[in-house]
């Protein structure tokens, strides 16, 4: 009978081979038949992973309206066109259009994320069936199928492997680790996480060195690439702080415009006035307090920050995003390829001799071998190296299958990233790959393996300076004109070596000392490899038998994947910024502690630095939170700084427990295991070199160098896109609530109305695009980052913004008011009165407008024409007045008529003294 379900695949790594075999019902030689693939694929299904149930495209394009600040605009075209403002209503209702369309196809492009995840288990397999080997589609695996892979081959189901020769997987989109994964078939704990699984082969992973065989034993929804597809749909898409505020704000607007527009109409019937004249002012005033250029100034606003990010080489994907940034309180951050360069890096290089550090980064040979005392060695002679040295660094090099590669300036690693290292700091030393195969041309090879734990080479020694000989040497003779070089891990080369080179010669292996080094290394975060050589003639036996007791220790390379340069200044940068940032990755507890130190996450003693220090449990591991109660979880997670060996859902969980403590969350990510975390946090940040397709899909912003520094930049601009709307709504209010009760007054009073609807419309439209939308283009204030992140909960206007808002609203009220009554009494019409109080309005704005420059500092201080696109827009906009006051043409559209020059003059003096007004509230605000 065939087994019911392959959920059990998640215990498989805790079984062995043959318990695999009898659950599966299968057979690890000759695979399944063709009769039991056919009933298994008719039971279980393709191996595909599940597509989702999204909404229809007419819902997702209906949901696009479902906004307070959209109904708020639709009202006002409605209003417009009940006014018979056709224009006027046509715009309004394409700016609504607009943005539909363009929310629907943000909406779109994150849901791609999905089908991205199932593009990548579209593959072929090889597999044994019947005894005969076919190549299938990945799609027609079954649960108990025999998987054959070798290198180059991407992992094409969940696989328990049996057979193993030299085997070796990059699981660094699914675990991040960023070394490839040497496997074994060993039965393991079944708790052991899905970093440590080396008995089992995951979906979506690629094979980069060996050969093996393996059982299916899940396909498509229940292997660990489907758990994250599951996890990525179940993830929430969270509004941004922005978003949240609008919509707030938007349903306030709408409650006080309508209550506002119900009080004038019963005013105005209660005073006796006609009806119909009265729902006409009632409807002027609904028009003249919606801010028609608001959803513009929003999106336009936002589109300049995503300009201004993509100079900074962030790519943002979702508009809201851009101001997202500025509201973060905490960066989870990947490590490898974001905090660090995600270029295995040898640091240290220790003989029996003494030790050297070696400077640069990356697989760029830059750099420099220093002693102890920090003077450089000269790499241009033999003699300057020094034998053990010399020796070390050519046996990393020629004992190693690596190359190196450059693509479009950027130089990275085929195969090992320990092998490309070892290759690096050996061309730094003047040994480069091309001149290392001179000298040393491999004869013969016995490869790495798990077991074995290091690599040996056989090489004609075709250098000029002879390898060292003596007596210590076991088997060496002055005849010797082959090499044998080692590379392996330290415990096993030191089983290999009977003696160690020291001042030119062989002397007896000092292994405690040998060991000594090699802990205070590891200590550091770094990743140690011993190297030793031996002597040897072309008749003596080369092979596994023949080299234990027989070599000698020349020394060991430690390594790591290093900080990026701007790493450290740009947290240091964020934790000035207020933002916490953590650290989260797949990679081992060690090295992310290491990393952690260098880049100013954890001090010396382990701990958050000051500002901002912790309690105990500042780095937690994977099984660290497995075994937290979730009660105790989001305590945890808000006192830790660093979580290694995390799996996808973890970091899942991560991010929902530090948005429970009410933090808005970057997440960064490059794999396919990060996903669903990129979706649930307020920001996802994808990389834009290393990253995959699915993490880019699911991500609100791209970053196409990769850099934790970047981020920090876009931090910035976030903030800046902030401030600028904050001026713009700052700006603009004023206007449509002055507009209301100007006519609310006229109602109350029994008078004629100010400005016309008309007017109020030209009023609005007009000054959003020529003076409000100008400060889109306003610079950063300085010290911007020196503030704290604004706190998701406060309002969109802070109680002093509301009073200067109202403040200003009834400088324009009187001005406007008192200005139409001056000019009525004094022979004006009623045409050039209204055409006054309009030019007033769009006057006190203009002044108004470079006091918003700066919410707290004077116009002076920042200087009046540092922004030139404000000199621009003031300047059309005054033309526009004189176009509107002045031709015959505007004047019957909009009803204004021309006036002279002392009503200028009175104009001009009420704008002044109302700027004056405003600078001193600043001031004493300030």
């Amino acid at each position: 009978m065939p087994p019911s379900s392959p959920a059990h695949s998640s215990a498989a790594h805790g079984l062995a081979t043959h318990e695999v075999v009898l659950l599966l019902e299968t057979d690890q030689h000759r695979g399944l038949t063709d009769e039991q693939v056919s009933e298994r694929l008719a039971r279980f299904g393709h191996n595909v992973l599940p597509a989702p149930k999204g909404a229809g495209v007419l819902r997702r394009v209906l949901r696009q309206f479902h906004h307070p600040l959209i109904y708020v605009l639709l009202a006002a075209g409605g209003i417009t066109a009940a006014l018979a403002e056709y224009v006027d209503s046509s715009v309004i209702f394409g700016v609504v259009v607009v943005n539909a369309v363009v929310g629907f196809i943000q909406e779109s492009k994150a849901e791609a994320a999905l089908e991205g995840l199932r593009s990548m288990a579209r593959t072929r397999a090889r597999v044994v069936r019947d005894g005969r080997e076919r190549t299938v589609a990945s799609e027609d695996l079954v649960p108990g199928d025999l998987v054959l892979l070798e290198a180059g081959d991407k992992v094409p189901a969940d696989l328990r492997l049996i057979r193993l020769t030299e085997f070796r997987v990059n699981e660094s989109a699914l675990t991040g680790e960023s070394v490839p994964a040497a496997k074994d078939g060993a039965v393991l704990p079944t708790t052991a996480p899905v970093a440590d699984r080396h008995n089992m082969a995951y979906s979506g992973t690629l094979v980069t060195s060996g050969s093996g065989t393996g059982i299916v034993v899940a396909t498509g929804a229940e292997t660990e690439l489907g758990e994250i597809h599951r996890l990525v749909g179940a993830a929430e898409t969270l509004d941004t702080p922005l978003t949240q505020q609008l919509a707030r704000f938007s349903r306030i607007l709408t409650v006080g415009i309508l209550g506002l527009a119900a009080v004038t109409f019963a005013v105005g019937l209660l005073r006796g006035q006609d009806a119909a004249e009265t729902f006409t002012a009632a409807i002027a005033l609904a028009v003249g307090a919606i801010p028609e250029g608001l959803p513009a100034a929003v999106t336009i606003t936002l589109a300049i920050g995503v300009g201004r990010m993509a100079r900074r080489r962030a790519v943002v994907r979702r508009l809201p995003a851009v101001e997202t940034l500025g509201s973060t309180t905490v960066i989870c951050s990947d490590k490898t390829g974001t905090l660090t360069e995600n270029q295995m890096t040898v640091r240290t290089v220790w003989t029996p001799d003494g030790g050297v550090e070696v400077t640069g980064s990356g697989y760029r040979p830059e750099g420099a071998l220093l002693r102890d005392d920090g003077t450089p060695i000269d790499t241009t002679e033999p003699a300057g190296l020094g034998a053990a040295l010399r020796w070390s660094l050519l046996a990393g090099a020629a004992c190693n299958d690596a190359s190196l590669s450059e693509r479009d300036g950027h130089r990275d690693i085929v195969g090992d990233p320990t092998e490309g290292a070892m290759l690096v700091v050996a061309a730094k030393a003047g040994f480069t790959p091309d001149r290392v195969a001179e000298l040393l041309p491999r004869q013969a090879t016995i490869p790495f393996s798990s077991e074995r734990q290091y690599m040996a080479t056989l090489h004609r020694d075709a250098m000029t300076t002879p390898a060292p000989q003596a007596s210590e040497a076991p088997e060496a003779t002055s005849s010797a004109d082959h090499v044998v070089l080692a590379k392996g891990a330290v415990e096993r080369v030191l089983d290999l070596c009977a003696g160690q080179l020291l001042d030119g010669t062989v002397s007896p292996l000092d292994r405690a000392e040998v060991l000594r080094a090699a802990d205070d290394l590891a200590g550091k975060g770094l990743r140690v490899l011993a190297t030793a050589m031996r002597p040897v003639t072309a008749r003596d036996e080369f092979g596994d038998d023949s080299l234990p007791g027989t070599m000698v220790l020349t020394g060991l390379q430690a390594m790591l994947d290093p900080p990026r340069a701007a790493a450290a200044a740009a947290v240091a940068a964020c934790h000035t910024a207020g933002i916490s940032v953590r650290m989260i990755t797949g990679d081992h507890a060690a090295t992310a502690t290491a990393i952690a130190g260098k880049v100013g996450l954890l001090d010396a003693a382990g701990e958050p630095p000051e500002p901002g220090r912790r309690r105990a449990g500042r780095v937690l591991t994977g099984t660290d939170l497995a075994e937290l109660p979730a009660e105790e979880l989001p305590d945890a997670v808000e006192r830790a700084t660093v979580f290694a060996r995390v799996s996808p859902e973890q970091k899942l969980r991560l991010v929902e427990a530090l948005q429970s403590r009410g933090h808005v969350v970057a997440m960064t990510g490059d794999g396919v295991n990060d996903a669903p975390a990129l979706r649930q946090a307020a920001i996802g940040v994808a990389m834009g070199r290393s990253g995959t397709e699915v993490a880019k899909d699911a991500a609100d912003m791209v970053l196409t160098d990769d850099d934790f520094a970047t981020i920090e930049a876009a931090v910035e601009e976030g903030r800046g896109v902030f401030d600028n709307l904050t001026k713009f709504i700052t700006w603009t209010l004023p206007t449509n609530i002055g507009e209301g009760l100007v006519i609310l007054a006229a109602i109350v009073f029994g008078a004629a109305l100010p400005i016309l609807p008309t007017q109020i419309l030209w009023i609005n439209m007009t000054t959003a695009v020529a003076l409000g939308l100008m400060l889109a283009f306003e610079p950063k204030e300085a010290g911007i980052m020196a503030r704290p992140p604004r706190d998701p909960g406060q309002p969109l206007l802070t109680r002093a913004l509301v009073m200067r808002i109202l403040l200003v609203s009834s400088l324009l009220v009187g001005g406007s008011w008192w200005l139409f009554e001056w000019e009525l009494a004094h022979g004006a019409n009623l045409a050039e009165a209204r055409t006054a109080a309009l030019n007033l309005f769009v006057m006190v704005e203009a002044f108004y407008l470079f006091s918003c420059r700066s919410l707290t500092r004077s116009a002076w201080r920042i200087g009046l024409f540092s922004n030139r696109w404000i000199t621009v827009g003031v300047t059309a906009q005054a033309i526009g007045q004189l176009a509107i006051t002045y031709l015959p043409a505007m004047n019957t559209v909009f009803d204004t008529a021309p006036i002279d020059g002392s009503v200028w003059l009175r104009i001009l003096a009420i704008a002044g003294v109302a700027a004056l007004v405003v600078a001193i509230d600043k001031r004493l605000r300030r």
